[in-house]
């Protein structure tokens, strides 16, 4: 099933993560440079920020999908031999836990949503392995989250153990320098 190789890169806001994970990304020499991004405009400086990473991702020859929930939504649109950066974990926790806000229904206050998203995570992220040459998966550091609540640090550090598992290498970045933990 493990087809290309699976890198976790996990660090604090503005370590350079994104930056360490984007040169691996294309020092794989994937046929096309898949960016996942998981973030949501949910006010103007946000949507100005995903504007600018559109565009200069763009400039550099990446090929983005938005897909801030759901990641398995992007699984048709990845093809055989590609080179995938997901951006990132935190955020798609995010927005799949405290996804029914807006109508007062969230999912961590709904018994087994979250652990059906779960399952989904874990076996798109599989899938996507047995798709792609090589697989970057970037996350905010547990310990630097700021506490939002017990639900998504007890998720977000079940998820990490689980990549830390299956990753061919492990890196923590801490301010610019990759720290190789696996």
């Amino acid at each position: 099933m493990v087809s290309g190789q699976l890198m976790f890169i996990s660090g604090g806001v503005r370590s350079g993560k994104s930056a360490y994970a984007e040169t691996l990304v294309l020092e794989a020499k994937g046929e096309r440079n898949i960016y996942i991004a998981s973030g949501i405009a949910r006010d103007p400086e946000m949507a100005e920020r995903i504007a600018r990473h559109r565009k200069d991702r763009a400039q550099d020859g990446w090929w983005t999908i938005e897909q801030p929930q759901q990641l398995s939504e992007a699984l048709p649109l990845i093809r055989q031999n590609d080179a995938v950066l997901w951006d990132c974990v935190t955020t798609w926790l995010a927005n799949e836990l405290y996804e029914g806000f807006e109508q007062g229904s969230l999912c961590a206050d709904t018994p087994g949503c979250m652990e059906q998203k779960w399952q989904e995570l874990k076996d798109t992220i599989d899938s996507i392995r047995t798709k792609a040459v090589y697989f970057a998966v970037v996350s905010n550091e547990l310990l630097d989250e700021p506490l939002v609540d017990y639900t998504y640090q007890e998720w977000l550090g079940k998820i990490h153990q689980w990549l830390a598992s299956r990753a061919d290498h492990a890196i923590e970045m801490e301010n610019g320098l990759a720290i190789r933990r696996k």
